[in-house]
């Protein structure tokens, strides 16, 4: 299992000062329901928007050599909703689609899916062909969260470490910040330096809940199909200046 000192030994490689560059953002990809019904947009289309815009921000990441992206895909529970046949369609032609991206394996950029996407039947084979295809990758890393809530993230931790003190392969007394993390569906990654918000409320939505109390935040009031290169690179900016 790949673990958190290497990835930051990845990291370390990189000519980025910390202060001048983030090496993770994280962006939650609010707004596409507004968006849709606003401009009297079918969800299909919505759904095509939402992954076309993801994709520019993939351009930027390779051009800008942002070490880390994280991005909020769903929430928990999206069986819930009404549209849940055309959200999982479009989940799935957007990972068979990355899987065959000339850039994610030019750009070397290993994917990962953190959240319970594996409860989501028809996602499982898309996902594990595109983790598959990129687990030997280590230039940029692209986080996908889907079926994911944060503070269950936090729970999950939580319950592992428990199981193993119940099973006395751990004390109780050495449960500490470092070990929670490293039971985090994002142990592999350093935390968010940026959490970019998007959509018309000023929520995190609970993305990277436990890791993102020092992130700096940037709402920048765009529905996510509105979201743009230059609102991408003024929240640099911002961070930049923080």
């Amino acid at each position: 299992m790949v673990g958190i000192p290497y990835i930051k030994d990845i990291l370390n490689k990189k000519a980025i000062p910390a202060r001048k560059k983030p090496r993770h953002i994280a962006v939650t990809m609010m707004g596409n329901t507004i968006w849709a019904r606003k401009n009297n947009i079918p969800k299909e289309l919505m759904y095509r928007k939402k992954y076309e815009i993801l994709n520019r921000m993939i351009d930027l990441q390779i051009k800008k050599e942002i070490p880390i992206l994280t991005f909020y895909l769903t929430r928990r529970k999206i069986e819930d909703t009404g549209e849940f046949i055309i959200l999982i369609d479009s989940l799935i032609k957007f990972f068979e689609e990355l899987k065959n991206d000339e850039r994610i394996h030019k750009s070397q950029i290993k994917v990962s899916v953190l959240g319970k996407w594996y409860d989501l039947t028809r996602i499982v084979e898309p996902v594990k062909e595109i983790i598959n295809a990129t687990k030997d990758y280590d230039r940029f890393f692209l986080n996908l969260c889907v079926n994911y809530e944060g503070q269950e993230e936090i729970v999950d931790s939580c319950k592992l470490i428990a199981r193993k003190i119940k099973a006395e392969k751990l004390d109780i007394d050495s449960i500490d910040k470092e070990l929670i993390k490293d039971n985090l569906y994002s142990s592999y990654f350093l935390p968010p330096d940026l959490l970019i918000i998007t959509g018309k409320r000023k929520k995190t939505s609970g993305l990277l809940l436990w890791d993102s109390g020092n992130a700096v935040i940037y709402y920048s009031n765009k529905l996510w199909p509105e979201f743009t290169k230059e609102d991408f690179l003024n929240a640099i900016k911002e961070y930049q200046e923080s």
